[in-house]
This record gives structure tokens, C-alpha cells and sequence, in this order.
């Protein structure tokens, strides 16, 4: 077996500027993040050894503390009340989602009805959400062409597009397609695609499949949209072994039997330490393997 990595892995600008911000908030104690600051249980972990505060309402936080704004943004509500309360605030939101809420509030000030591809729940989706609601906006959000159809915006008028930054881009793209055959009048702008980075890596992923890989080992999270996204298209691509890890404990039981080229992915959240240490132990895994043969 051999052991490629897929490139590109190791943080995205949105992730890796969420950190600076975090470094800058860690400065000025007490210091409270809202939600995880990305979706990595290493990430947090290590904050949280240095004293950062993981909290999951700002009703936490006592007043004039320090709170930073997780990478996936908030809501106005959210902003408004975190200056009600007297809180300091560092803002670590992606730029790229910055980018939609930009694009959120000039829709819904045009009165433009806002489609959100994402999934319900997520994080960055419930910002956006809260973004055209608070701009006096009407939004419905859809992950799926058969969620099109379900769509309840007149046909004759305009409707605007906003894209989930780690959404699969094909399955964006399908949407798209869907929406604009629906909506002749369909705003896209370039707040309608996933991201750059998480498109690369999907796209990586296939790449490799497609060139004769058949196991993918994506390492990130669980909580991690991005990363789960990459295992999916593994799988979708016809790899025969397609798995997440989290830790090197898992990696140490995994099966690899049968596998010829195994390539290794990452979510835009994975620190790179980790890529390194896992690429290490799995040269060896494939050493060993190698011997018994």
C-alpha cells in the first residue's frame, strides 16, 4: 500500500485568521468564545488549556468580558446584544462569510427573496438567516434540486442565491442550475459558490479517486461540515475504503487490508501537526503491511 497526501490540506485564510483573532483575544482576560472558534477538538482544547472560555450563549459571559465571534459569524441579534451587555468583542468571522452577509443585507434592502443552499442548523447558516430577517428580508433555505421545486417565490421575479462557504460545490452547482431554470430572474453572484477552499479540496479528492486512489482517509472532526463533505465525496467518487479520524488511536485500528493507494485529506480546519503525525504513522502502517506480504 502506499500513502499519498491530497493536496491542499492544512487551514484555510478563514481559519487561520479566526486563530490571530483568538491569539489577540487571549491577551485580555477573562476571555469567552461563542460556540467553538472552528470545528476541531484539538483547536479547542488547546485554547481552552489557555484559558479561553467555550460558551454557547453570551448570557455566559459576565459583563464587559472579552467575546470572540466564531469563524462562522452571528446574527445582528447577536452583535446587538453582545454590545448591550458591555462585552468586548473580537470578531474572527471568515471573510468569506463575511462576504454573504454583505451580499444578505443588499438583497433583502433591494426586497429580494433570499435562497440559502446550506444545512439547516449549521452554524453560518443561522447567521445568514438571521442577517436577512434583520434587514427586513424572506429567505428559505434548500440543500437539494428536489427542494427547488418546494420553493415559494413567484416565478416573474427576482430571487437572490447565497451559498453555505463549506456546502459541496457539485451539489451547489446542481442547485444553481435548478434555481436559474426556475428563476429566470435568479441573482448569482459569487456568494452563490462554496468557497475556494473547500471547493479545491473536494475536488482534490475526486482527482485522486478518479486517478486510481481507492481509500481516502479524511482527518477533522465530526462537528466539521467541511470535513464530513469530504468523506462523502470520496465515497460518491467510487473510493472502496472512505473514513474520518479524529485522533492517531483511530487511525492505529483502522483495517486497511486490500487497499492499494490511500490518500490522505484534511479539513480546512485540521491543524497541519496533526497531518505530519498522521502521514508518519500511516508510512509506517504501510511499512509493516509490506513485510508480512
Amino acid at each position: 500500500m502506499t500513502v499519498e497526501a491530497i493536496d491542499p490540506h492544512g487551514f484555510c485564510s478563514g481559519v487561520a485568521q479566526a486563530l490571530r483573532r483568538a491569539e489577540e483575544a487571549l491577551a485580555h482576560a477573562p476571555a469567552f468564545c461563542l460556540h467553538p472558534l472552528v470545528h476541531n477538538e484539538r483547536i479547542a482544547a488547546d485554547l481552552s488549556a489557555r484559558g479561553m472560555r467555550m460558551v454557547g450563549s453570551l448570557a455566559d459571559i459576565p459583563v464587559g468580558a472579552t467575546v470572540v465571534f466564531s469563524a462562522h459569524g452571528v446574527s445582528p441579534a447577536v452583535r446587538t446584544e453582545a454590545l448591550r451587555r458591555g462585552l468586548c468583542v473580537v470578531d474572527a468571522t471568515c471573510p468569506f462569510v463575511m462576504r454573504l452577509h454583505r451580499q444578505a443585507r443588499l438583497f433583502a434592502s433591494r426586497g429580494t427573496p433570499v435562497v440559502l443552499i446550506g444545512h439547516v442548523g449549521h452554524a453560518e447558516v443561522q447567521g445568514l438567516s438571521g442577517e436577512v430577517e434583520a434587514s427586513g428580508g424572506t429567505f428559505q433555505i434548500v440543500r437539494s434540486v428536489a427542494d427547488v421545486g418546494k420553493l415559494p417565490f413567484p416565478e416573474d421575479g427576482p430571487v437572490g442565491v447565497l451559498c453555505q462557504t463549506t456546502f459541496d460545490a457539485e451539489a451547489a452547482a446542481e442547485v444553481l442550475a435548478a434555481l436559474a431554470a426556475r428563476y429566470p430572474g435568479l441573482v448569482a453572484t459569487p456568494a452563490a459558490e462554496a468557497c475556494s477552499a473547500a471547493r479545491d479540496r473536494q475536488e482534490a479528492v475526486r482527482a485522486f479517486v478518479r486517478s486510481g486512489g481507492d481509500g481516502v482517509l479524511v482527518l477533522g472532526s465530526v462537528t466539521s461540515s467541511n470535513t464530513l463533505r469530504l468523506m462523502e465525496v470520496a465515497c460518491e467518487a467510487g473510493a472502496r475504503l472512505a473514513v474520518r479520524v479524529a485522533a492517531l488511536d483511530e487511525i492505529a485500528g483502522l483495517d486497511l487490508g486490500g487497499i492499494s493507494r490511500l490518500g490522505v485529506s484534511a479539513g480546512a480546519s485540521t491543524p497541519e501537526t496533526f497531518f505530519e503525525e498522521a502521514m508518519s504513522m500511516l508510512v509506517g502502517m504501510a511499512a509493516r503491511m509490506g513485510q508480512r506480504t
